[in-house]
């Protein structure tokens, strides 16, 4: 018995209904992610309006003195020890996230991966107040004992550093792997077919082939390392300093705002606007990290038929 010639209309009326729901729900989400984004910039402008009433804008980015006790606004200090716990992190989590990659994606068997890449995903997952304990009971102890961190000093930028750079290691180590298994194993052959050995194909030809993926996870691992709040306050102390000592005590900007937070600043006083002004030069400095990554890929790209 055929369908009655009203039925099919009907179904396809119904199917046109869902989907424009679901059109208006992704839609939606979309726009409620928008929203967010602007609502936290506005809000960051908006309070930190207050603070630049009252410091000058070329004396807080210029200033190399962070004592708010004193009024003094100079937010280099802060600024040098937010960069350099990237640093630091940066030559622990670059090398071994990239080496980890190409290991996993090129040399490691398939048993093998499927031990290793969870075990260092577990990284990713541990809270960051736990490795900042890590970092005051066991590895500053360690690097006394070798000497790179004078003896009786709790707290030290180098280990802060250091535990950071393992934080964003399974990031680096992740969006890299991706890079590099994304270079078509037809490069791999055609240079195996010409004698390459497998280490001159690694280095040769599939690590440049996904050079801007690799390059933009560990522009993306650092710009993570920046804003690192609870390892970096527990590990490296609360002593704004322009100490280039790599052992050296030091506050970063996330660091300050989290003691300033946690004390007993006013609302509506400058230290309390002060976060603010800070939270402005951070989110800046994070967001043309990341500009930097995605100029990066766009330019250096290569696609793959």
């Amino acid at each position: 018995m055929s369908e009655p010639s009203s039925a099919a209309p009907l179904r396809n009326s119904r199917r046109s209904v869902r989907e424009q729901v679901i059109l208006f729900l992704l839609a939606a989400a979309a726009a409620i992610s928008v929203f967010i984004t602007v609502g936290i910039v506005a809000t960051l402008f908006g309070e930190g309006s207050s603070f630049f009433k009252e410091v000058s804008v070329t004396d807080f980015l210029f200033g190399t003195e962070w004592r708010p006790r004193d009024g003094e606004w100079g937010v280099l200090p802060l600024l040098f020890g937010s960069l350099k716990v990237a640093f630091f992190a940066g030559l622990v989590a670059v090398p071994l996230g990239v080496g980890a990659a190409i290991y996993l994606s090129e040399y490691a068997p398939e048993r093998v991966r499927r031990i290793i890449k969870p075990i260092l995903e577990m990284l990713a997952g541990l809270p960051t107040i736990v490795l900042g304990f890590f970092a005051i009971e066991a590895l500053t102890p360690a690097l006394q004992g070798i000497g790179a961190v004078p003896s009786g000093q709790t707290f030290s930028g180098l280990s802060a550093g250091i535990v950071v750079g393992l934080l964003i290691l399974p990031l680096i180590s992740s969006l890299s792997e991706e890079a590099i298994r994304a270079v078509p194993r037809s490069m791999r052959e055609g240079a195996y077919a010409l004698g390459a050995t497998k280490p001159t194909v690694c280095m040769r030809i599939i690590v440049p082939a996904a050079l801007s993926g690799i390059v933009a996870s560990c522009v993306l691992g650092l710009s993570r390392a920046v804003g690192e709040t609870m390892a970096v306050t527990l590990a490296a102390g609360l002593v704004p300093s322009l100490d280039p000592n790599p052992s050296a005590e030091l506050q970063t900007i996330t660091s300050y705002i989290v003691s300033v937070v946690r004390g007993e600043a006013v609302r509506g006083s400058t230290q309390y606007g002060s976060i603010f002004a800070v939270g402005i030069l951070l989110f800046i400095l994070t967001f043309a990290i990341n500009m930097v990554a995605i100029r990066i890929v766009r330019r250096y790209r290569t696609v793959y038929q």
